[in-house]
């Protein structure tokens, strides 16, 4: 990829990651082409109602990665993945944010905001979106996700 394009930002929570997903949009707004997906406020929302919007802006290309915060991260993460191409992964520390880039080309990050600091949230997705996929004996693994 050119370092004159930016990549592409999916991002979004529900309620309970609503903070996060406001933190998270700020600190990465510079260094990012961003789309905030909502919600917008923290009043009770249904976390499928962001993550399949995410995930299908990353499903068609359109964006390069997607971010997805809910409080126990799983919400999101089982939604996301009932996506074709989506490979989201729940991250609770940087080196599995990483991992999950380097072996499995993960392509959302889910992040269970009532239980990892917000400067770990920050570490974690900054990991992520900087992290490449090593490819060779993990690219057959990754090739055997799909049904």
């Amino acid at each position: 990829m050119s370092e004159n394009k930016k990549l592409k930002i999916a991002i979004g929570a529900d309620h309970a990651g609503f903070d996060y997903k406001e933190m998270l949009r700020d600190y990465l707004a510079n260094q990012y082409e961003l789309k905030d997906f909502g919600t917008y406020s923290s009043e009770s929302a249904d976390y499928p109602d962001f993550a399949h919007p995410v995930s299908l802006a990353v499903e068609s290309g359109e964006f390069d990665f997607g971010v997805l915060v809910c409080g126990s991260g799983q919400g999101v993460a089982i939604t996301a993945n009932k996506h074709q191409h989506i490979r989201a992964a729940l991250c609770w520390t940087v080196d599995i944010a990483r991992l999950s880039r380097q072996h499995n080309n993960a392509n959302v990050i889910c992040i269970p905001s009532r239980f990892v600091s917000e400067g770990l949230a920050t570490e974690m997705t900054e990991a992520f979106l900087t992290t490449d996929f090593e490819g060779g004996r993990h690219s057959r693994r990754v090739d055997k996700i799909e049904c």
